[in-house]
């Protein structure tokens, strides 16, 4: 099949099916993106993992069974978002330990993650209880 014509010009290449097809594939993965994301089943592992020093304990946010938010030893529940918005500490460091209640609620912990991403935090650290510990205290104490 030859482009040029009998008049000497060039025929133009019909694209509108190409893209007709690009924007019905990109619906469809819009479509079906959400649904493949939502519906995997999670069940986190049991950390073996040492005990590691805290850099700065006032930079930890404690989130208790009940769901009240701490601050080292301020309650921030009702303000988390302001709170560390206004914290000289965050801002200069952008790091936050986070510590929660295995009976928390997981929309509280996203909540106060979302509040640390808008305070300009870069790095989170979820603070677990040490595997070894946990056996350790099991036992009776014995280790």
């Amino acid at each position: 099949m030859a482009l040029g014509s009998s008049r000497g010009g060039f025929r133009e290449i019909n694209v509108t099916p190409l893209v007709d097809v690009l924007l019905v594939l990109l619906v469809v993965f819009m479509v079906t993106a959400p649904l493949l994301a939502t519906g995997l089943r999670v069940e986190l592992p049991t950390v073996d993992a040492d005990v590691s020093p805290l850099k700065d304990s006032r930079l930890v946010i404690t989130i208790t069974a009940e769901g009240r938010i701490e601050l080292g030893d301020q309650d921030v529940t009702e303000d988390v978002e302001g709170v560390l918005l206004r914290d000289e500490r965050v801002r200069t460091r952008r790091e936050l330990y986070i510590r929660a209640d295995e009976r928390v609620p997981y929309g509280v912990v996203a909540r106060v993650v979302a509040a640390a991403r808008v305070a300009g935090v870069e790095g989170l650290n979820l603070l677990v209880q040490p595997e070894l510990e946990e056996r350790a205290r099991a036992r009776g104490g014995q280790g």
